[in-house]
């Protein structure tokens, strides 16, 4: 289900991303204190690669991003990105450790694979609520209702209809 819902969510950033051209995807935006859609995405996706790097040898070091331009500036390389994780996706859990540098220590977390894979989903979700908010100064494109919303809120929403 975890897998699913992850797929589920690159795939609306997808289909976000086949609306936009290069140069609304690169358009600064007030509301997000002059960020883009690009460098929101672009965060996105470099945190889902570092898990993904890090999965053979089991660490996690999300501060050591590749920080990849290409990614915030053209939709159809941030597509192809979007693509090779939802590849990478591994389905066997496993643990992991988390390595940060916090104010001046290094610290190292053990963690396993899903749980790294729901906090990047979280994580994605959040991003995804930010770029819908950059998503209102254009009035041609079309985002699902629950673009950004947590899975939990959505479930909720439902039971609160019935």
């Amino acid at each position: 289900m975890l897998l699913k819902s992850i797929r589920r969510s690159l795939d609306e950033l997808t289909d976000l991303l086949n609306q936009l051209s290069d140069k609304d995807y690169s358009k600064s935006c007030e509301a997000l204190s002059n960020a883009t859609i690009g460098e929101h995405t672009r965060h996105i996706l470099e945190m889902f690669q570092c898990l993904q790097n890090g999965y053979d040898s089991g660490i996690i070091n999300y501060d050591n991003r590749e920080r990849n331009i290409r990614i915030q500036t053209e939709t159809e390389f941030a597509k192809q990105c979007i693509n090779e994780i939802k590849t990478g996706l591994q389905s066997e859990n496993k643990i992991m450790f988390l390595e940060q540098f916090i104010d001046g220590l290094n610290m190292r977390i053990q963690s396993n694979y899903y749980r790294e894979l729901l906090y990047n989903l979280e994580h994605c979700v959040h991003h995804q609520a930010l770029i819908k908010v950059a998503v209102l100064q254009f009035e041609n494109i079309l985002i699902d209702d629950n673009f950004g919303v947590a899975r939990s809120t959505i479930e909720y929403r439902k039971q609160c209809v019935q």
